[in-house]
């Protein structure tokens, strides 16, 4: 028998230089697989497939339109869409579905695109429908819609770089010199290795007078001219300025869209045209009957899909007697019917993924569409000074066309008619060349003045080139100019309207729901149980995941509202109705997804407000105190989130809801505590004021907890009281170190 290798012959690191492996068996660290193998395919789908660039498309898109430029289908008529997928394949070798698949979301058949870039004939399916499928590519047309041409306008003329395919047979472009921004107001959605993107589109005519305003300052109110996203199935946002101002300034955060319906009153029954850009009709439906057998909707008789040529429609039959504006409110908080969109502005800029705002997005474009018209420009320029070249030379043969032609015909050797027409005329090469390639009929006195008479223009266009190339501002008038064009000839309406706050109806409870006593648990980190008296008395030990443990806990009922403060500064609400009935052995729902929170936005604290009688009393890590009026956070419609729920100028510590005025004990870093009463300070009604100091903290120290004085655990309470605040309180001793453990931070 062979001997057994060492470890050491049998381990070897793979060098990934070394193409093939070796015959014996080989080890790869995690690490090595990770940066060899791993790495490359994740740039690879970050930067060739999957996150849009600042023209607005992604690489499939671009060598898609491309294709169909070069077909001639800007002008041309339509043909089978097969043909264009197989031509596309020389551009991206991928398989014909996913060419095809791409070309059907540009389509106007689909309706993905506020601006479909693809006219098409035939059955494209439909962006509102999950089941819809679109006919083969042998069965349906496509050519380019007209709005393509500002695609491609300064395509020839240099404006972007040129870049050979994956075979090198032959070039495409690195990105498309579109003349509005694109990257604005086109839907994209793409999910990399590691990070996605989900940019909403905007309305054409709104983004151009933006792209305007921001030119002519570029710190001017986006709002103003940009509203909010505008998308192809219509809708209505429930429009938040302070929201809509924070997804701009960031590239993230989410907005609600829902529906748009008629009361039929003949019918009775509704009518609903236009649905969120994120649902679909199969997913409206399948929730309506979902909630109808489980016996949580009773006002409706049947719900059926009409949609025909005409558009979308489904049609709600209501029992007699049914109130459609209590039903439909029931319908958005239970369906499809309103959905969030979450904005995620992650781009390409110069081959690195960046999570932009709206004003860096608009800055970025404008920088590289100024850098695109700088090099059409010089191109431009370039053209136009080689033919005024050239006819410098054809103005030198007018002082004696006979000496031409008799040079032409003196000369034996065809080889020696340039360097003699050079030597009789004065011209270079290149001259010489364009008169001796004239063609024997013009070679006349009228042909020739004509063609040196465009010397004067020439020369003029030249300069006006010339100072385009010097002028910034010239430059920014060009982009105006074509922005005010495409506005004008694309613009239209926009089709999802704004529901403002006081528009929005309260959405109440069905009467019918019954109100039964609960206990709400929540956990430290924000998972929430809401289990009946019968079911608690059956059950065990809580659940909780690991490292988890209990913050919260309250006897109240079904029908209660629940107040969650988040570390961002923000305060959602939600009724306990809305949480289905749990048991002490699951974990329960996860309040930052149960209630939309925004990404990396987690629980600080939870409370039952009852009727808004109290405060809120807020302990932050720089020694102050907040005390806000309940009555603060209620509002008279029922408004899911409220931001500058608390100041954001110091970390949060601690939250209490407190009815009646009590006292607090307050520790710091440097092992110091502080007992306080809340009656020293006094009540505020803005939510997002600082507060007053109540520690005295040396330096680098900190507030690092607070309790309620029962719950401390405090023994030898006169020695850390205090009258007046601000106070640097007592050297905490052992004795009263009490519980350690901390609320819901």
């Amino acid at each position: 028998m062979a001997k057994k290798k060492t470890d050491e012959s049998v381990k070897h690191k793979i060098d990934p230089n070394v193409e093939g492996l070796r015959g014996d068996l080989t080890e790869q660290g995690i690490c090595d697989t990770l940066e060899w193998n791993f790495m490359p395919y994740a740039m690879s789908i970050i930067v060739s497939r999957a996150i849009p660039e600042i023209d607005g498309f992604k690489p499939s898109h671009r060598k898609l339109l491309y294709t169909m430029y070069k077909m001639g289908l800007l002008t041309g008529s339509r043909t089978k869409s097969a043909n264009i997928v197989g031509s596309t394949m020389r551009l991206n070798p991928h398989g014909d579905q996913a060419i095809y698949e791409t070309m059907v979301r540009l389509s106007r058949g689909n309706g993905a695109l506020l601006h479909p870039f693809v006219d098409s004939k035939g059955n494209f399916g439909k962006v509102y429908s999950r089941d819809m499928a679109c006919a083969a590519p042998r069965y349906t047309e496509a050519k380019l819609e007209p709005i393509a041409a500002e695609l491609f306008r300064d395509i020839d003329q240099d404006s972007v770089d040129m870049v050979d395919n994956y075979d090198g047979t032959m070039q495409e472009p690195a990105l498309l010199p579109t003349t509005f921004p694109n990257i604005l107001v086109s839907n994209n959605t793409g999910i990399a290795a590691g990070m996605a993107s989900n940019i909403c589109g905007f309305n054409l005519r709104e983004v151009c007078e933006t792209t305007k305003a921001f030119i002519r300052n570029p710190r001017c109110d986006l709002l103003e001219t940009l509203p909010a996203p505008d998308f192809p199935t219509g809708g209505e946002i429930l429009y938040d300025p302070t929201e809509m101002a924070s997804i701009y300034r960031t590239g993230r955060g989410s907005f609600k869209v829902r529906a748009r319906w008629r009361y039929v009153k003949e019918n009775n029954l509704i009518e609903i045209y236009e649905i969120p850009y994120t649902a679909s009709i199969e997913a409206v439906l399948d929730k309506v009957s979902e909630l109808i057998n489980s016996g949580k909707i009773r006002e409706i008789n049947d719900m059926r899909d009409e949609t025909d040529l005409s558009g979308l429609k489904l049609a709600v039959d209501l029992k007699r007697g049914t109130d459609p504006e209590k039903l439909m409110q029931k319908l958005f908080r239970l369906t499809p019917l309103e959905d969030s969109f979450p904005c995620n502005f992650n781009l390409l800029i110069a081959g690195m993924p960046r999570v932009l705002g709206l004003r860096e997005i608009l800055e970025e474009w404008v920088a590289w569409r100024t850098e695109g018209i700088r090099r059409r420009t010089y191109f431009q320029l370039q053209r136009k000074k080689e033919r005024l070249h050239l006819l410098q030379g054809l103005a030198r043969i007018l002082l004696d066309i006979d000496k031409a032609i008799a040079i032409i015909r003196g000369t034996e050797s065809d080889a020696e008619v340039i360097p003699n027409l050079m030597i009789g005329f004065g011209i270079d090469e290149v001259q010489a060349n364009f008169v001796a390639e004239i063609k024997l009929r013009n070679i006349n006195k009228e042909y020739i003045l004509k063609k040196t008479a465009e010397t004067a223009d020439l020369e003029k266009e030249i300069d006006d080139l010339e100072k385009i190339l010097k002028s910034d501002a010239r430059v920014k008038t060009l982009i105006v100019r074509e922005l005010d064009e495409v506005s004008k000839k694309y613009g239209a309406e926009r089709r999802t309207g704004l529901l403002c706050d006081h528009e929005i109806q309260d959405e109440e409870l069905d009467e019918a729901a019954p109100e039964y006593p609960v206990t709400v648990f929540v956990s430290q980190g924000g998972y929430l149980k809401k289990i009946t008296p019968q079911s608690l008395r059956m059950s065990g030990e809580q659940k909780f995941k690991e490292g988890d443990a209990l913050a919260f806990s309250r006897e109240t009922t079904s029908a209660a509202e629940l107040l969650v403060f988040s570390n961002r500064c923000q305060v959602y609400k939600a009724r306990l109705d809305l949480f289905p009935d749990s048991k002490a052995s699951v974990l329960g729902d996860y309040l930052p997804q149960k209630l939309g929170m925004d990404e990396g936005e987690t629980v600080a604290a939870v409370c039952l407000p009852g009727d808004y009688q109290g405060f809120m009393l807020f302990l932050f890590e720089n020694g102050k105190a907040a005390k806000v009026e309940l009555s603060a956070y209620a509002t008279k419609s029922n408004r899911k989130k409220l931001t500058g729920a608390y100041s954001d100028k110091s970390p949060l510590k601690a939250a209490f809801l407190l009815k009646e005025e009590a006292q607090l004990a307050v520790y710091s870093t440097e092992g110091r505590a502080l007992i306080f009463s809340t009656a020293q300070l006094t009540p505020k009604t803005s939510r997002d004021t600082q507060g007053v100091a109540v520690m005295t903290l040396k330096k680098n120290a900190l507030v690092h907890r607070a309790a309620l004085l029962p719950d401390s655990g405090i023994v030898n309470q006169s020695r850390y009281r205090t009258k007046t605040i601000p106070s640097v309180g007592a050297l905490l001793k052992d004795e009263d170190s009490g519980n350690q453990t901390v609320s819901l931070l």
